[in-house]
């Protein structure tokens, strides 16, 4: 499929395959055995033991280390990990879990990201409720940042604040969740809109690329 695949590495002890998507964002398959329930989708093409189980860490450049790494450990709740080639490893909740944990590099010459194509906007946390969401807001203005109020965003409720080194984070509800408005066992076969683009689906459509299921 013409995919720009990177050299076999190890990462923290396991293997991993670096590639680039079509945009040229840096991802990375990483093969573990660390357990993580996820829902098999029986007409992929992959078989289920080959299939994605989620996202397992997202990375994220810093020009100095400490000021983000105390944001982690004093106010959002992670735990320090581990440190192997220059990455240090985070984690919340219950250990080495997939989709709970952040790597981070200090690179204190590389130049400050860019909005764009191939590049990476925010990164999401996920929290129980709004009950949750406000306690940790809390806290994090507490901690002097500028979080924003929470947004109703119709199926999940978020709270955005820019970390020490300048990453956007976001806080996100489990709920109301994606089958307020979509039959769950229909998820992703049709564009849905939140009510306030439903008026501008037309253009919307129009500027999407076409989708093929080969």
């Amino acid at each position: 499929h013409g995919v720009s695949l990177g050299d076999e590495e190890r990462r923290f002890g396991e293997r991993v395959l670096p590639f680039r998507d079509p945009h040229g964002l840096a991802l990375a398959l990483v093969e573990t055995d660390r357990e993580r329930p996820f829902v098999p989708w029986k007409k992929s093409v992959v078989p289920e033991p080959h299939q994605l189980r989620g996202m397992d860490a997202v990375r994220l450049w810093e020009r100095d280390l400490e000021p983000t790494s105390a944001l982690l450990t004093g106010v959002l709740g992670f735990a320090r990990l581990g440190e192997a080639d220059g990455w240090v490893r985070f984690g919340v909740g219950k250990g080495r879990v997939a989709g709970a944990m952040v790597e981070i590099r200090a690179l204190p010459k590389e130049r400050r990201g860019r909005w764009g194509t191939g590049g990476v906007h925010h990164v999401a946390w996920r929290v129980h409720d709004t009950d949750e969401q406000i306690a940790l807001r809390e806290r994090i203005e507490q901690a002097g940042l500028r979080p924003t109020p929470p947004i109703d965003r119709f199926w999940f409720m978020s709270v955005y604040f820019l970390e020490p080194g300048g990453v956007l984070f976001e806080l996100a509800t489990d709920g109301p969740g994606f089958g307020r408005d979509e039959d769950p066992e229909r998820l992703g076969q049709r564009l849905i809109l939140p009510p306030w683009l439903e008026g501008q689906r037309k253009e919307i459509e129009r500027a999407l690329p076409p989708l093929r299921l080969d």
